[in-house]
């Protein structure tokens, strides 16, 4: 697996071709999950480790990348936290309790990473089953998104509550991101003990933050998660909306920054030097003509370069998106990078 083209450009070295995975590539937009999700919930299509095995593969399978990400969520970790995690169609996941105070902070139970076993057994079997020059990339919340959604209860717009903690009563904050932050370690690290060769962080909601409450509130933390990961597995350390916190996402840690698709990656270069890159088609290209696709695909292969850059979306494949569109673009990629 040293050899394998995408943990080559993890680590910034010359690459054959340009590696691409896709965020959310076994999802709602694949047949065979529809079919699937038709017979079982989302929560247990994440708990039965036969299941999440079988779409991770099978994406990975049909698009041909050059990575596969693990099924499960970024959410899974509340429920080794003693929370309650459920999805409620056209709502998204619902947390309850939600924590709302310092005193409901106190109240919750140091995380038992044994809990989420079924999520290494499923990163066993993925692992089983791809071949060795596929990567296997396992994944966490980062601790401030996880945070917002249990305080919040389940998505927000403007993070009201957590806000309100987080400048409100800073020792409550620290107790609670210090919490997950050593929850969150301990999970990624039996991922990568099951066999995942690298992992990604997803803070999904740091862009409602500017770079000095970043810096204070949320950068020790989600540092002392990647601190705490053994040095050689890549990390990849991406967040939507951080166009202005990019250097304060490099320094939090991380072997790769994730850039959304708002941030041109020649600008992300120059904020970033000589740091690996991953990204960053706006998914919603996916949805329109294979001539588009092409000319926004070669602009950011362009843009990036062709050293330490990891294709990928600057976010999710989105549930309506052509099978036919994203195989497109991962044969694309491969071709136009490994011609220069």
């Amino acid at each position: 697996m040293a050899d394998s083209v995408f943990l080559k450009a993890c680590r910034g070295e010359p690459v054959p071709h340009t590696p691409i995975w896709l965020m959310r590539q076994a999802g709602r937009y694949m047949k065979e999950y529809r079919e699937l999700r038709s017979r079982v919930s989302f929560l247990e299509l994440c708990r039965r480790p036969e299941l999440a095995a079988e779409v991770t593969v099978h994406a990975c399978q049909v698009l041909g990348t050059d990575a596969a990400i693990l099924f499960a969520d970024i959410l899974l970790v509340v429920e080794s936290l003693g929370l309650g995690l459920d999805f409620v169609k056209g709502d998204g996941p619902q947390i309850t309790p939600a924590v709302r105070d310092a005193a409901a902070i106190d109240g919750l139970r140091e995380a038992d990473p044994d809990e989420l076993s079924h999520v290494y057994e499923a990163v066993r079997l993925i692992r089983a089953e791809l071949p060795a020059e596929t990567a296997l990339i396992g994944f966490a919340g980062a601790p401030f998104t996880v945070a917002s959604y249990m305080i919040e209860g389940g998505p927000s717009r403007d993070f009201e509550h957590t806000k309100r903690i987080m400048y409100g009563d800073e020792g409550a904050w620290r107790a609670l991101m210090e919490k997950i932050a050593r929850a969150t370690s301990a999970y990624i690290n039996r991922q990568i003990e099951a066999g995942a060769d690298a992992v990604q962080l997803f803070d999904s909601w740091v862009g409602c933050l500017d770079p000095y409450d970043y810096r204070r509130y949320v950068m020790p933390y989600s540092k002392q998660v990647l601190d705490a990961l053994p040095a050689g597995v890549p990390r990849i350390h991406f967040g939507k909306g951080t166009g202005l916190l990019l250097e304060e996402i490099r320094e939090a840690g991380g072997t790769v920054v994730g850039i959304d698709y708002m941030t041109p990656l020649d600008r992300a270069r120059q904020q970033l030097g000589d740091t690996p890159v991953q990204g960053n088609l706006d998914p919603v290209l996916l949805l329109t003509d294979r001539k588009i696709i092409e000319e926004k695909a070669r602009a950011v292969l362009k843009q990036a370069g062709p050293v330490g850059h990891i294709f990928n979306l600057g976010h999710g494949i989105l549930p309506p998106t052509p099978v036919d569109n994203v195989k497109f673009l991962v044969d694309l990629v491969h071709e136009v990078s490994a011609c220069g």
